[in-house]
């Protein structure tokens, strides 16, 4: 009786041990509401991946639009200092805070949003890793699609700039608007459609992705692009977690997240986050709205306007103590580096998707696989 009530209560033990290894809860806390376009497809997304590779062992809450409280710049330090356990913030949320991935953000720097966001992954695992983010564990890093100049009058040459108010998105793309001779303006970007209609400012600098839901083209009706392969600005996101926090973990939990981390997480992200220019876009010229696309020989005189921010961020680094430059010559080489490998892939399967329609085949149990992209516009 005695081993069969030792027995019982190592079966208790054993189940409220197993019971507990399972009860692991992590809290994700970001700025967006639910519905936009990041929390719905690529956050819950990953949430629901790293639990499933968890095996049930791992939970992870997620909070957004600021509901565990305070404000979007006090993200990156409520995961440093544990009062929540994963953060997704905007770098520039926190001006001089992360130097480093400031280079990805200088004017036409990105090509498209997958391939920068390829080389922010892989100059962060670089260069950033032990030095801007030494007092976090990053799970991925990326950047949105090209930023478009939205304004309530024609910007055709860098002359039209000239006072025009401009909700700037970061200090690299205020010091370009200064350039310019135009009027930079900081807010939050929750505040631009009040900002519009209350003429407080002439335009934004967003990119498509978000002018939908901020109802830009109802409030202005120009909008202005670049050359294809030159973005006038993008930002840099960090989905990070708290170290101390991933280091307490089971192996087998920190394998699940790590499996779902990095690189491909951060491309896709991009990728996926990028997805969402073309509707936005379209819903534009719906409306009857004017697209401004810059000549590639214009263009090049706006990259030339943008020089000397290059020559500025580069002395401000190098007063921090960083080789600004040598950041510059990097970031552009992996950029075009990565671009190149996508321009490569997009033409295999382009000539692997003509053999497949130039040869024979059955109606009976053939199915298409679409993208990530493809399957991204399917859940809109």
């Amino acid at each position: 009786m005695l081993l069969a009530g030792a027995a019982g209560l190592g079966a208790v033990l054993a189940s409220g041990s197993a019971s507990w290894a399972q009860d692991i809860t992590l809290r994700l806390h970001q700025f967006l509401p639910p519905q936009a376009n990041v929390p719905q497809f690529v956050i819950d997304p990953w949430i629901k991946k790293v639990e499933e590779a968890a095996g049930g062992k791992l939970k992870i809450e997620h909070f957004p639009a600021m509901q565990l409280g305070g404000k979007p710049p006090e993200l990156i330090d409520q995961v440093i200092d544990g009062a929540v356990d994963i953060a997704w913030t905007v770098n520039g949320f926190t001006p001089g805070r992360f130097p480093r991935p400031e280079v990805f953000e200088l004017p036409f720097m990105m090509t498209n949003a997958e391939a920068t966001s390829r080389a922010y992954w892989e100059l962060f695992d670089k260069e950033m890793k032990d030095t801007d983010y030494e007092n976090l564990h990053v799970l991925g890093a990326w950047v949105h699609g090209p930023g478009v100049l939205h304004s309530n009058r024609p910007i055709e040459t860098m002359d039209d700039m000239a006072n025009v108010k401009f909700r700037t998105p970061s200090r690299m793309i205020g010091f370009l608007l200064e350039e310019l001779n135009a009027a930079p303006i900081g807010m939050p970007i929750t505040a631009i459609p009040e900002a519009l209609s209350k003429g407080v400012i002439d335009g934004a600098v967003v990119p498509w992705e978000v002018t939908t839901a901020l109802k830009i083209p109802e409030l202005v009706k120009n909008h202005t692009e670049f050359a294809e392969g030159n973005a006038f600005y993008t930002v840099t996101f960090t989905l990070a977690m708290n170290k101390a926090k991933y280091e307490s973990l089971p192996d087998d939990v920190k394998k699940a997240i790590d499996d779902n981390s990095g690189m491909e997480f951060s491309a896709m992200a991009g990728r996926i986050q990028a997805s969402y220019d073309a509707p936005a876009r379209e819903k534009a010229i719906e409306m009857g709205n004017n697209i401004i696309t810059i000549s590639p020989e214009e263009t090049q005189k706006w990259r030339e306007a943008a020089q000397p921010v290059y020559d500025r961020w580069a002395a401000d680094m190098e007063a921090k103590g960083i080789d600004g430059q040598a950041l510059i010559d990097e970031a552009e080489a992996l950029i075009a580096k990565y671009t190149e490998e996508q321009k490569a892939q997009s033409n295999d399967a382009a000539d692997e998707q003509e053999g497949a329609e130039a040869a024979p085949t059955e109606e009976s149990g053939m199915s298409e696989t679409p993208s990530d992209g493809e399957a991204t516009e399917a859940a809109q």
